[in-house]
């Protein structure tokens, strides 16, 4: 199982939340790296500075994937299906496969793409 990142689980960690704090502790110990990409380090990331030190911190364990152009058209038809259209969200649900977990705070787009990509994940708000 893998634990995906979106934009609102970098946002709760700057906001001291407790709870990802605990789920992503729990996956470092167990060796299983957060996964995102790019696209999303965009969306959180304004020099890692003040609150943002918590996200610089988190973002050595994390693993990034590239938002390229293989993932980017990947992202458009998913989002054709899904009849959404935030790239961002759909490169995202991209990344997991089944049995993963998407820490999210957009959770009915995130669980509308899972659904247009046939994936059998677990959304997690935040």
């Amino acid at each position: 199982m893998t634990l995906v990142l979106d934009a609102g689980a970098f946002v709760t960690v700057e906001r001291d939340d407790r709870d990802v704090f605990a789920l992503l502790k729990a996956e470092a110990l167990a060796g299983r790296p957060p996964l995102t990409h790019g696209g999303v380090i965009g969306q959180i990331w304004r020099g890692g500075v003040g609150r943002q030190a918590v996200v610089a911190r988190l973002l050595r364990g994390v693993h990034i994937e590239p938002l390229d152009d293989a993932t980017g058209r990947r992202a458009g038809v998913l989002l054709g299906r899904s009849r959404l259209a935030d790239v961002i969200d759909a490169a995202v649900v991209l990344l997991a496969t089944d049995g993963d977990q998407i820490l999210t705070a957009d959770v009915h787009d995130v669980a509308q793409l899972a659904r247009a990509a046939d994936l059998h994940i677990e959304i997690v708000p935040v």
